[in-house]
């Protein structure tokens, strides 16, 4: 009998104490923000791959990892949750150009890895682009000072004028809180 009253009282709270796990879990999950710019140069050729690349992007991962009472040690993975390019000139431009892209992560020391994707580009796409991400850990590259982005693509019609684009990429961090 108090063999069972003890395993009662067992699953009793690790029931009671598991939403607790969950609230302080979620205390150690935050998102980092990134917004850049890149110019596409006008008269590229058609289907003919090219690159683009971003300024190095400074991090400032060591003072968000303190805003959100961690740093950098007790990071557990980084994940890319969002990347977006909005094409803000010329003011009636839009990415119907575009035929594939690949957007490439860097940093100083670590190989370039894929992040995200873009196949088939509709040629209604209007001037908003959202990629497909994955689900890459890349915590050693956004612990590191500056990152890099490289976009490789392929375009499917001639572009006459450069083409400003704005660049927005949404981290995922799942990090151990200090003193937890």
């Amino acid at each position: 009998m108090t063999k069972r009253i003890s395993l009662l009282f067992a699953f009793l709270a690790t029931g009671l104490l598991w939403p607790g796990c969950k609230a302080v879990d979620k205390l150690t999950h935050f998102d980092m923000d990134y917004d850049e710019s890149m110019v596409i140069s006008s008269l590229i050729g058609v289907n003919l791959p090219f690159n683009l690349w971003t300024p190095a992007i400074t991090t400032n991962s060591e003072s968000t990892f303190e805003v959100n009472e961690t740093r950098k040690d007790l990071v557990e993975k980084i994940v890319l949750k969002k990347l977006e390019l909005t094409l803000t000139s010329p003011a009636n431009g839009d990415f119907s150009f575009l035929k594939s892209a690949i957007i490439y992560l860097s940093a100083d020391g670590l190989p370039e890895v894929e992040i995200a994707k873009i196949t088939d580009i509709p040629s209604d796409i209007g001037n908003f682009i959202s990629f497909e991400t994955y689900s890459t850990d890349l915590k050693d590259y956004i612990k590191k000072d500056n990152i890099s982005l490289r976009m490789n693509t392929t375009t499917d019609e001639l572009i006459l004028s450069d083409q400003q684009v704005s660049v927005h990429a949404v981290f995922f961090v799942d990090a151990k809180i200090l003193g937890i």
